[in-house]
């Protein structure tokens, strides 16, 4: 059965420990034997995390979308780079990685301090289909009314962030294109990611 509930509903910001404590109280985590993770965008080619086993995944009623505002790691105040969300709508194609029984709590730990720092995501456990058969998995996801989700950018002011935007882990075409190249490299297709590939591409900036 879907369970799409966020721990951390709504556009009030909560202390990332106690989300955290509140995943691993939930009943679909702490009873579970084996705990499954999401990954749409960076997981996937920078994950920081042994796994056990990783497998290819569709995630229904979520999208991969270059809307998140990012101030820090790829933009500044004065230039916002943008990172991928999961978006409500659609579907995904990324990959779970579950995570080793015996480091499941370590890597959880990891895993929340990099992505839920300032509790900008709704943490949720959501059922991925894979070759193997259905896993729940904890995916991080943006609501719409987030101040960190932008509206769908026209080309222009997408390619002046592309252009621009560079943070402390450097720039938001070079997210993109990792990405792009992780998703190629799964075997995984998305059309969008694409588009802004062969955009950045006609415009001579890669």
């Amino acid at each position: 059965m879907l369970f799409n509930t966020a721990i951390d509903p709504g556009l009030v910001v909560r202390d990332p420990a106690a989300t955290l404590a509140e995943l691993r109280q939930h009943p679909q985590w702490c009873d579970s034997r084996e705990r499954w993770v999401f990954g749409y965008a960076s997981l996937i080619w920078r994950p920081e995390f042994e796994a056990a086993e990783h497998r290819p995944a569709l995630l229904r009623g979520w999208h991969r979308a270059l809307r998140m505002r990012s101030r820090i790691n790829r933009g500044t105040a004065k230039q916002p780079g943008l990172v991928f969300a999961l978006l409500p709508g659609g579907a995904c194609r990324g990959v779970v990685y579950r995570l080793r029984p015996d480091h499941a709590d370590e890597e959880i730990e990891r895993l929340w301090a990099r992505e839920m720092p300032t509790g900008v995501y709704d943490a949720r456990l959501l059922s991925c289909r894979t070759a193997q058969g259905n896993v729940t998995a904890l995916a991080f996801t943006l609501s719409r009314r987030s101040a960190s989700c932008l509206p769908r950018l026209p080309d222009e002011p997408m390619l002046h962030i592309l252009r621009h935007a560079c943070g402390r882990y450097g720039t938001t075409l070079d997210y993109l294109a990792r990405t792009a190249q992780a998703l190629r490299e799964q075997g995984l297709r998305d059309r969008e990611v694409e588009r802004l590939m062969r955009l950045a591409a006609d415009h001579d900036l890669l």
